[in-house]
């Protein structure tokens, strides 16, 4: 399988119709984000997740989102998601998940979550509602948390803070209505990647300058 190089930063496709998809995952692949996620309660889910990994797969990590049940970790894989995430920590999902080869990406709120979700197996958590958690919220999970968990906020990030989750130590972050609503076209999409992109590694060299 071929090795992916990713910023870290995740599209998350929520309402995407199978007949954009396509284009939309091209605008973002070029503008240089690579996780694409494809939420299960878009029209016909499982088909656009099989469009992205037909088209990207070489070029992409896709992903599909929203996964409550362990069926539909099966019903992802078969499509061709290679990343499973999830608004809640359902420790059945994530053994799933990682059980199929898949990464899991579980939610968690609270530190109680996060060690949950870390002991079924999953090593990156989405921090969800990530305005929830807060900035000083991650800095304290981190602290106890293993070094080789990642954390990656989802909810509330745009370009006016995804510096600052950068520079807290997230190792990417979801991007949602900021980045793709129903109806925008590829050009508007791929637009906005390409300004998020620039954001998050400014931030990230800036980081490494300072260690």
């Amino acid at each position: 399988m071929t090795t992916l190089t990713t910023t870290g930063l995740i599209a998350i496709l929520r309402g995407v119709e199978p007949g954009e998809v396509v284009e939309v995952g091209r605008a973002l692949a070029e503008a240089g984000i690579t996780t694409i996620e494809v939420p299960l309660n878009s029209p016909e889910p499982f088909t656009s997740v099989r469009l992205l990994a037909d088209e990207l797969g070489e070029r992409c990590a896709i992903g599909a989102g929203t996964v409550l049940t362990v069926e539909d970790v099966a019903r992802a894989r078969d499509a061709g998601a290679r990343l499973i995430v999830a608004p809640n920590c359902d420790p059945a999902v994530i053994a799933a998940a990682v059980a199929a080869g898949l990464t899991p990406y579980p939610g968690v709120a609270t530190p109680t979550e996060a060690f949950t979700a870390i002991g079924a197996g999953a090593r990156r958590l989405k921090l969800f509602p990530s305005d929830a958690v807060g900035i000083s919220g991650m800095k304290a999970w981190r602290a106890v948390l293993p070094p080789d968990v990642g954390l990656v906020p989802v909810g509330g990030v745009d370009e006016t803070n995804l510096a600052a989750w950068a520079a807290a130590g997230a190792v990417g972050a979801g991007l949602g209505s900021h980045l793709y609503r129903p109806g925008d076209t590829a050009e508007t999409v791929g637009a906005r990647a390409r300004e998020l992109v620039r954001i998050w590694h400014e931030a990230l060299g800036h980081q490494a300058l300072n260690h």
